[in-house]
């Protein structure tokens, strides 16, 4: 037998055994924490684009597949969208300036606003036709559930802009 110095030789590996336990544990809930984030929000490309669309509350109660083929089917109808956004942010800027400019323009202020308002209602069109085209194509099952959806939304709100559809 080895004579010890009054010491536990066990101790010494107990506390090795409960500290990689401990940071064990400490990963297994880091890891969970951040896939129970991506798995319950998960954000499909191009998410803005369907907001764009106009339909807020009800494209975000539809499922991630139904999101996809609306955004497919918009990018479609619309090829030119992107450079449409382009020239939306370039207004927002011709309307700052034009907001700061003395003496004050208000016929071009006026000029802008239109621009962005035809611009804005026939992209709200498309985005009702296509909704439509949408709805149309769902059976009366997803339809009544996309209904449930809605209606549980509009009690509790959204507030993360993804709504119950996810």
């Amino acid at each position: 037998m080895t004579e010890t110095d009054g010491k536990n030789p066990n101790a010494t590996g107990r506390w090795k055994t409960w500290a990689l336990v401990a940071s064990l544990a400490l990963n297994l809930f880091v890891a969970a924490v951040v896939a129970g984030a991506v798995l319950r929000h998960p954000r499909p490309p191009h998410d803005g684009e369907v907001r764009d669309i106009g339909f807020g509350p009800y494209t975000a109660a539809l499922s991630s597949e139904d999101r996809t083929a609306l955004r497919d089917a918009f990018l479609a109808a619309a090829p030119d969208f992107r450079e449409k956004r382009r020239e939306m942010r370039a207004d927002v800027t011709r309307l700052a300036a034009s907001l700061r400019s003395e003496p004050w323009d208000a016929a071009a202020t006026e000029a802008i606003l239109a621009r962005q308002g035809a611009d804005l209602a026939s992209r709200l069109d498309l985005g009702r036709r296509l909704f439509i085209e949408r709805l149309s194509a769902m059976t009366p099952e997803a339809r009544r559930a996309l209904a449930e959806r809605i209606e549980k939304a509009a009690t509790r709100g959204f507030h993360d802009g993804r709504g119950p559809g996810n």
